[in-house]
């Protein structure tokens, strides 16, 4: 019996199977996206309401996104990405991820956006990652202390479908 030296064998570069990298989509390129055509259903609830911190002693413009389903087993976040603009905010979603928690109940996965110094008409984009995008055009004055809902739309693009309702409770606000 002979013992044989392992030896690697050479390898042939050429043919080896290319391994695409993974591109990062960005904001603009999954507005550019083409959404396959699906069923309009309300998925998320976009509530938007002024929060004053007790803590911080500062008052934020809160956006807050929550799914629709319930989760039982585990407690879930919404994880985004956003971009504010001069009059817009860009909110794509990316996807859940789940939070530490001990105590598990059914509850909407979801996710808190704080803004300071909102003043004036807002554009707020719901951007999913297969294309579709749900806009709202607010009003944000904290002087008179209310947030006007001025419009819902739906930009023109092939199969783009709502997915997002837009709610503005009064019963949320707190100020100093």
């Amino acid at each position: 019996m002979s013992l044989r030296k392992l030896v690697p064998l050479p390898i042939n570069q050429e043919k080896m199977p290319k391994i695409s990298k993974p591109r990062k989509k960005t904001t603009t390129t999954v507005k550019k996206t083409i959404p396959q055509k699906k069923e309009a259903s309300v998925e998320y609830i976009v509530t938007i309401f002024f929060k004053f911190d007790q803590r911080l002693k500062k008052q934020f413009s809160v956006i807050s996104l929550a799914t629709v389903k319930l989760f039982t087993s585990l407690s879930y976040e919404i994880s985004v990405d956003v971009q504010k603009g001069k009059n817009s905010i860009d909110i794509r979603l990316l996807g859940l991820n789940t939070r530490q928690s001990y105590y598990v109940s059914p509850n909407p996965a979801s996710t808190e956006l704080l803004f300071e110094n909102l003043f004036g008409k807002f554009n707020i984009n719901i951007i999913k990652q297969d294309g579709s995008i749900n806009c709202a055009l607010f009003d944000f004055n904290i002087y008179k202390k209310e947030i006007k809902l001025i419009e819902i739309s739906l930009p023109k693009k092939k199969n783009n479908r709502m997915f997002v309702r837009f709610e503005v409770p009064t019963e949320f606000f707190s100020f100093k």
